[in-house]
């Protein structure tokens, strides 16, 4: 089992950042890959953003490409996700999830764990 825990969410004004963590558990962290998802109300869940467990390899939705920065510290358990240049459409909920097999992937059916979500609401 993984159990996932994001924060850093709130509210922000358009063209403000914020920077979401999410704390995983397992011994073998270092090994999965993680991706950012976001579902905004009456929306279906889309991708954002994920990393490889290597590091080296990150991917990013368009919308967000050039804005948002995905990283992982595989000390501490952690990825990461700063969120620049901030849009009232990047509010959603977003969570964090785990590939155990290590390769990232835009669809959530590929992810094995997911955490709670934290919120994100961007005013103009």
């Amino acid at each position: 089992q993984v159990q996932l825990v994001e924060s850093g969410g709130g509210l922000v004004q358009a063209g403000g950042s914020l920077r979401l963590s999410c704390a995983a558990s397992g011994r073998t962290f270092s090994s999965y890959a993680m991706g950012w998802f976001r579902q905004a109300p009456g929306k279906e869940r889309e991708f954002v953003a994920t990393i490889a467990w290597s590091a080296g390899s990150t991917y990013y939705a368009d919308s967000v490409k050039d804005r948002f920065t995905v990283s992982r510290d595989n000390a501490k358990n952690t990825v990461y996700l700063q969120m620049n240049s901030l849009k009232p459409e990047d509010t959603a909920v977003y969570y964090c999830a785990v590939a155990i097999d290590g390769y990232g992937s835009v669809v959530p059916y590929e992810y094995d764990y997911w955490g709670q979500g934290t919120q994100v609401t961007v005013s103009s």
